[in-house]
């Protein structure tokens, strides 16, 4: 095994090295000299920086080093900084040293000791170690009152690989853990895909401050998200403004503009006053566009001008303002397909689809339910200041309810809310009891299943000619439209097959559920690539 020499890097200290001739100074503690004299630290080479006017002293530590330490060699070079605090100049010359030199990682350990120089200096070092630039690792040497022989001192290796330390690790570990809980408001999810999304939207939440797109069906949270990014990314003080949300769909027509980017006095008819709209009042902080597929073409692009340029010009105004936020924007639909329509503009989406999360439907999402569920309760008791609770079997009724094929779940998380807030306002006693629970089921199911029927209706005219309906008894019709509303709010064949057949395929000996319903739907000549397409 060869062993690697150590090479040290170090900058003279005009007021630590420098004790003149005394005959006591090996009675004083020197940074240089201490970090030759260690003896569990052999310094083959030190490469001592010094500028013009430090030249004798470089070369006094030199011969001091020499006579404490016969078997480091010191090597002298001449580095003149101007102005030793000017972070520009001092970086730029002390990279420019490192890249003339030829460093040997396979035979050497290289340390940096950062005990001597300016500030200024220290910091550079630890940059141009970091970057790798200089490939080693930091060294820092200090007093040592309890040793008899101060002048020798202590020394510290830093290795800045922070993998290393474990007690860091886990402190790092156990801070992105928090940020992962508060983007999912404290609840202990269970459904891996989310907790995965969850994972990267926190990463991207604390280092980026590029577009996010929220994607997902109405009600699945993108709003709340949306809302504790900005949080989180407030708690680490990453934002000085202020968190703006504005639901897209009801800035419809001269009024969006305005609304937006904001307008001049006089501006058009009515405008009374001066106002700095949506976007400048967003500056240092968050733009949460929800819905932005409502957006108007014309909007689009001048959004898309403010977010590569942080400037834009208010209605009405020659004079562009400028405004430097992060823009979150969140929508329902497929802003592909829209932009195939002509409905949304392919540069804005290119733009805002770097970080794309698609938040799933709480039905996608059913090992999630019961910590939902208890969240809502203790929502309940927050806004309302009363503690309400499930008796045992009414909590068992509802969540049995809630995971089963039977709740659609159409709204989402409102609907939960809602459904909580329901069961909590009419329990009596504070307590929900099983005649509660049975109740709100009803009502639950009457508003999906009535709202599934308006919207039934028109699957067949989406899939079938009207010469085809037109052939079709009434009965074919009704059972047709009930499956492909079942079909639609399924993302597989096999998932929408058991719901359909919940009973004959427990007695079958082998389950062919994907099977059954495509050979249905190929008596009206459907697929299932048509319903999803």
């Amino acid at each position: 095994m060869i062993l690697k020499k150590t090479v040290a890097v170090s900058l003279i200290g005009t007021q630590l090295d420098f004790v003149g001739k005394r005959v006591d100074r090996w009675a004083r503690w020197r940074p240089n000299v201490s970090l030759c004299s260690q003896p569990d630290l052999v310094i083959d080479e030190l490469h001592l920086l010094h500028d013009n006017h430090s030249t004798r002293l470089a070369n006094n530590v030199a011969v001091d080093i020499e006579s404490v330490s016969p078997e480091s060699t010191v090597t002298l070079h001449n580095l003149n900084f101007s102005n030793p605090w000017d972070f520009e100049e001092v970086y730029a010359k002390l990279f420019d040293w490192c890249q003339a030199q030829a460093f040997d990682t396979d035979n050497c350990e290289y340390l940096f000791h950062i005990t001597t120089g300016t500030h200024v200096v220290q910091i550079c070092s630890f940059l141009l170690t970091e970057s790798r630039h200089f490939p080693g690792r930091l060294v820092q040497t200090s007093p040592d009152n309890s040793n008899k022989n101060k002048s020798v001192g202590q020394v510290q290796i830093i290795d800045l690989d922070l993998s290393k330390y474990d007690q860091l690790a886990t402190r790092f570990d156990s801070e992105h853990l928090e940020g992962k809980a508060f983007l999912k408001g404290g609840i202990q999810t269970k459904n891996e895909a989310f907790n995965q999304l969850i994972t990267q939207v926190e990463k991207v939440a604390i280092r980026a401050k590029d577009p996010m797109l929220l994607t997902g069906p109405t009600g699945a949270g993108k709003s709340q998200l949306a809302t504790r990014i900005f949080q989180l990314k407030k708690k680490r003080a990453m934002l000085a403004g202020r968190l703006v949300s504005v639901n897209c769909a009801t800035l419809k027509g001269e009024n969006a503009m305005a609304a937006l980017f904001g307008h001049t006095k006089g501006a058009f008819t009515g405008a009374q006053q001066a106002r700095d709209g949506y976007l400048r009042t967003a500056n240092q902080g968050v733009l949460f566009l929800d819905e932005i597929g409502e957006l108007g073409l014309e909007e689009q692009a001048m959004l898309l001008h403010a977010i590569e340029n942080k400037s834009f010009h208010p209605v009405g105004s020659d004079q562009p303002v400028t405004s430097d936020f992060q823009l979150i924007a969140g929508t329902n639909r497929d802003l592909f397909k829209e932009v195939c329509k002509g409905r949304f503009r392919e540069d804005l989406l290119a733009r805002i689809n770097l970080w794309t999360y698609r938040l799933p439907a709480l039905r996608d999402r059913k090992e999630d339910i019961p910590a939902n569920i208890d969240y809502e309760i203790d929502l309940y008791a927050q806004k309302m200041g009363e503690r309400v609770r499930f008796n045992k079997e009414a909590k068992t009724l509802f969540e049995r309810f809630a995971l089963s094929e039977r709740a659609l779940w159409s709204g989402n998380f409102r609907d939960l809310s809602s459904a909580i807030t329901r069961l909590c306002t009419l329990a009596d006693s504070s307590r929900i009891a099983v005649s509660d629970v049975q109740e709100e089921i009803q009502r639950l199911e009457q508003n999906w299943y009535a709202g599934e029927q308006v919207s039934g209706d028109k699957n067949l005219d989406r899939y079938l000619s009207k010469a085809q309906l037109a052939e079709l008894d009434t009965f074919d019709i009704n059972q047709l439209n009930y499956v492909l509303t079942i079909c639609v709010r399924h993302s597989s064949m096999a998932a929408a097959g058991r719901e359909l057949f919940n009973v004959s395929r427990t007695k079958k000996s082998q389950v062919n559920d994907s099977t059954r319903l495509q050979k249905y739907l190929a008596k009206f000549g459907l697929s299932w690539r048509q319903i999803h397409s």
